[in-house]
């Protein structure tokens, strides 16, 4: 019996959002321990289809028990939701009726202190979310010139203490090498000003930022969007929840590029950039979690809620 556990956020307003066919075909790209994805696979017919991708060997595991009283109803591949197109290529998919994305880190990733994603717990600086993966946590906070860590913080952590931290952190490694996540940690909050006003800890967006840059996780979702609204079947819908304010920018704006892709000047009176709307953006604002949610699953305070339709 595996151990691994991640309360789905936002449950029932994605299951809602994704209008679900019930002999259609679904794709979880971040099935994690499997929990929304059971929620789909409940309400499809046996000629429905679900795809539950993961790159995480202990989410897939997790993913396998959860979904295995659906048989073959359900396909499980281990790989990350960047390779959409080339997974269905494979299973000889050409569209599907919905796809739905959970961005960012699971609960179970976080409350396991080997796997280095937490300034809580004392672990190795990993942060992979694929261990198959070469680059690690500790191999960037090693590796990389204070230039970099300082590009790394600002971009992925919007972090503006994100000089001071990356001096620090070199500074620090000219004398021992940092190899865990306390180590870092408390170099972080000795390099932050005690007067900055930080919303919880001090290391919280620099643990964040290198964990975007071990996993690529924007490159990922930049490069995927375009690509999951192209194999949507008409009035099939895509689904992001996500995170932070880097990931919501990326969904937001990229469902707005879609629905409105228009490059005329707003004086043309008519458009004659050849560019078609692929279809519209269900909710414009983000729909985040109620009341009851956010005093039962704390990890839900920011995660926001975005879908597209497909013309």
């Amino acid at each position: 019996m595996t151990d691994f556990e991640h309360i789905p956020v936002l449950a029932d307003e994605l299951i809602d959002s994704l209008n679900i066919v019930p002999e259609g075909i679904y794709v979880d790209g971040t099935a994690g321990g499997g929990g929304h994805s059971s929620l789909i696979a409940e309400k499809l017919s046996g000629k429905g289809r679900l795809i539950a991708i993961d790159q995480d060997e202990e989410a897939i595991a997790a993913a396998k028990e959860k979904l295995e009283k659906y048989g073959d109803r359900v396909t499980i591949v281990r790989d990350n939701f960047r390779h959409i197109k080339s997974i269905l290529d494979d299973l000889g998919i050409m569209e599907v009726n919905g796809i739905i994305l959970d961005i960012g880190v699971s609960s179970h990733q976080l409350d396991d202190a080997k796997r280095g994603f937490s300034y809580m717990k004392d672990g190795p600086l990993d942060m992979r979310m694929d261990r198959q993966s070469s680059i690690t946590a500790e191999d960037l906070v090693r590796e990389s010139t204070e230039e970099e860590l300082t590009d790394i913080i600002k971009s992925f952590g919007e972090e503006r203490y994100a000089k001071l931290i990356a001096r620090a952190i070199v500074k620090k490694r000219s004398i021992v090498p940092i190899k865990t996540t306390l180590e870092l940690k408390a170099i972080i909050e000795e390099a932050v000003p005690k007067r900055a006003g930080n919303n919880g800890n001090p290391a919280m967006r620099t643990f964040q930022a290198l964990r975007i840059e071990v996993n690529h996780e924007l490159d990922a979702l930049n490069e995927s969007l375009d690509t999951m609204i192209d194999l949507l079947a008409p009035k099939g819908r895509i689904s992001v929840i996500s995170f932070h304010s880097l990931e919501d920018r990326i969904v937001k704006e990229n469902f707005k590029k879609n629905e409105d892709p228009c490059t005329c000047p707003p004086s043309f009176p008519v458009c004659v950039c050849g560019n078609v709307s692929k279809g519209r953006r269900i909710n414009k604002k983000a729909i985040t979690a109620g009341e009851k949610e956010l005093e039962e699953n704390p990890r839900s305070h920011s995660a926001k809620l975005r879908t597209f339709e497909k013309a």
